[in-house]
């Protein structure tokens, strides 16, 4: 995939066409705009060279609760290289991914993490207690040690150890990252995900053959934001020291304002909807439960 001509074409493609951040220039200020740039982008991508990355371009974006999201903007051909190294290292990974992680997988979305949710906070359903948690800069404080580890020695590491140490600039200063992966970069999503594989292992929640539950808990994740659902409030409590404990070995913390552990029927907020188990007479268990768009989302 790596020496692939297809793959340089498509990755010149999705970086100077089809992403939203194709007119955001990295630190370099080079652009692909005209078929010509791209086509030699190409041409330049075919000759194998000791690439050396570049530093990421540090802008700021505002987020909903009013703070700046930290952005880093890798120059063109750093995101040209990117998409060639994930499109070469995506299918592998994907075939081992866990059945919970919804978040920048190809193929899945918002809505089936939000379907799951649904089909495991039904009225018949024992596990009604819930540990909404949230990861504090999950991208920012990924130890770059145990990230490499887990990819293993594949022959893109190189490039990626280096898009990892490549520091960012702002101002007009050079700053070096000894943690985090830059949010912003084609592949940052995919080395997040990578990161974070394991959570329904630590968490001993178990699957029949055929797919179906076979564990008194069960987790859903959609990149650093998931909930953990659990048939008591003690239960509850030991996940959350367990993925305390657990996250600690990846250089990540739980964010102690936003993880919380909440009973179904007080109401759980997940992806901008709102989920919660309502009295209702007219059915057999004598719950019903209703999925809304949250009232900070509609906002």
């Amino acid at each position: 995939m790596l020496r692939s001509h297809a793959n340089r074409v498509v990755s010149v493609r999705r970086v100077a066409q089809l992403n939203a951040g194709k007119r955001t220039p990295g630190v370099d200020k080079v652009l692909l705009k005209t078929p010509e740039a791209r086509g030699r982008m190409v041409d330049r991508l075919a000759h194998y060279q000791p690439w050396t990355a570049k530093p990421a371009r540090r802008v700021y974006i505002a987020k909903a609760n009013g703070k700046l999201r930290p952005l880093g903007i890798p120059a063109m051909r750093d995101r040209c290289l990117q998409a060639m190294v994930k499109n070469a290292l995506e299918p592998s990974w994907e075939a081992r991914f866990e059945g919970c992680s919804y978040g920048f997988r190809p193929g899945r979305g918002c809505h089936d993490a939000i379907e799951k949710i649904y089909r495991l906070a039904r009225p018949n359903s024992r596990r009604r207690w819930v540990l909404d948690a949230d990861i504090k800069g999950a991208f920012d404080h990924i130890s770059h040690e145990h990230l490499l580890t887990t990819i293993g020695r594949v022959p893109g590491i190189e490039r990626i150890k280096q898009w990892l140490k490549a520091g960012y600039v702002e101002k007009g200063a050079f700053h070096e990252t000894q943690a985090g992966t830059p949010q912003g970069g084609v592949i940052s999503p995919l080395l997040a995900n990578m990161a974070l594989h394991g959570m329904e292992e630590a968490l001993e929640s178990k699957h029949y053959t055929r797919g179906d539950l076979n564990s008194t808990r069960a987790v859903v994740r959609y990149a650093d934001d998931f909930c953990v659902f659990c048939e008591s409030q003690e239960d509850a409590e030991t996940a959350k020291q367990v993925l305390t404990d657990w996250l600690n070995e990846r250089g990540l913390t739980l964010s102690a304002e936003k993880t919380t552990i909440v009973y179904l029927t007080e109401g759980l907020s997940f992806l901008g909807f709102h989920i919660r188990l309502y009295r209702a007479s007219n059915t057999t268990t004598g719950w019903k439960l209703l999925t809304k768009p949250s009232k900070e989302a509609v906002q």
